[in-house]
């Protein structure tokens, strides 16, 4: 179903969903409001109910702060739950929160120890929108909606306008899956067409041209999978976690390194992650280098690389000084490493 919310009289009422998206006049004061998803919309709600929540509880703990007496005050090192107090009553799937400084200042001050300065990317850590709700679903069912995501890149990079996908080969189960993923990308906007041929069983959608949208699967989307599932893992452990995703960090000696992700555990314990969708290997020296020079042990760097087998796992983590993994187990190594 959808919702109608007037903004002018409040005037209220569910509707049919075929009507998502388009504008109506409100019956009661002739005002035109544009309908909802349900769903989207609840949501939303929630976030901001959430995060206007968390300002006036930090508003509150300002005014204790300014009341309390200078021997009652918190000691500096009470900061570093900092980052898990600000995401533990939150969706962390559609909040601004991940964004804000004190959730990741404990790594920038980590990173300073380290002769380096960082440019963080504020959009990079906003999910309010919805990439990280697409990546999520994509990296869990990836064998079966692998098929979606590459054949969206491929025709991106040939310039195609339009997406074809047959589902006659296909088991009834994986032909849900995959209809019911390429209509959440219409949803979401990922494309800007769907529709599904029930007589020849085949998918048809108009890709989407901007930028954002072909850099999310270009392998965009991995970072943003792996990002969320190890904070959503790390927080349900309840464990005081700093977050922060595609970011840069500056040494002085003028060496520049892009980095996937990075987490810093209790503010003490690191693990910076690097993903891939494609070709990794002419990167390996550069993983190399980015952990000695963050003065990182072996297991405090992952490469997370999509369809690597137990077999070459194995052999390129006997042979390198860094942890390879793939979409299937890279938690079982954050789990290691926290336990």
């Amino acid at each position: 179903m959808a919702l109608y919310l007037c903004k002018r009289c409040n005037y209220f009422r569910e509707v049919k969903s075929e009507y998502i998206g388009k504008s109506v006049v409100c019956p009661k004061c002739e005002y035109s409001n544009t309908i909802h998803d349900t769903i989207r919309f609840v949501k939303n709600m929630i976030g901001k109910y959430r995060d206007n929540n968390k300002e006036l509880q930090s508003l509150k703990k300002q005014l204790l702060l300014a009341s309390a007496e200078p021997a009652s005050l918190p000691d500096t090192n009470d900061s570093m739950d900092t980052g898990h107090q600000l995401l533990a009553d939150i969706d962390i799937h559609n909040t601004a929160a991940l964004a804000d400084p004190e959730q990741y200042q404990p790594i920038i001050t980590w990173m300073k120890h380290r002769g380096a300065n960082l440019a963080i990317n504020h959009q990079a850590l906003d999910t309010t929108g919805f990439f990280d709700e697409v990546a999520v679903k994509l990296g869990d069912e990836y064998e079966t909606l692998k098929l979606v995501s590459k054949r969206i890149k491929y025709n991106q990079q040939k310039g195609y306008a339009n997406v074809k996908i047959e589902l006659a080969k296909h088991s009834n189960k994986e032909a849900t899956r995959i209809k019911s993923f390429c209509q959440q990308l219409y949803d979401y906007s990922f494309v800007s067409r769907y529709f599904f041929n029930k007589k020849d069983k085949t998918v048809h959608m108009t890709l989407q041209t901007a930028p954002v949208i072909s850099r999310f699967f270009m392998g965009e989307w991995m970072e943003w999978f792996v990002f969320m599932k190890i904070l959503n893992l790390l927080l349900e452990k309840g464990m005081p976690v700093s977050g922060l995703r595609s970011f840069h960090a500056d040494f002085q000696n003028k060496d520049r390194f892009e980095i996937d992700g990075f987490f810093l555990l209790a503010d003490k314990t690191p693990l910076c992650i690097e993903c891939k969708s494609g070709e990794f290997r002419r990167d390996i020296k550069k993983f190399s280098t980015l952990r000695k020079r963050l003065g990182l042990e072996r297991e405090q760097f992952l490469v997370c690389t999509i369809g690597l087998d137990d077999a070459q796992i194995q052999g390129f983590n006997s042979m390198y000084d860094v942890t390879f993994s793939n979409q299937l187990n890279f938690l079982e190594h954050v789990l290691r490493l926290v336990e």
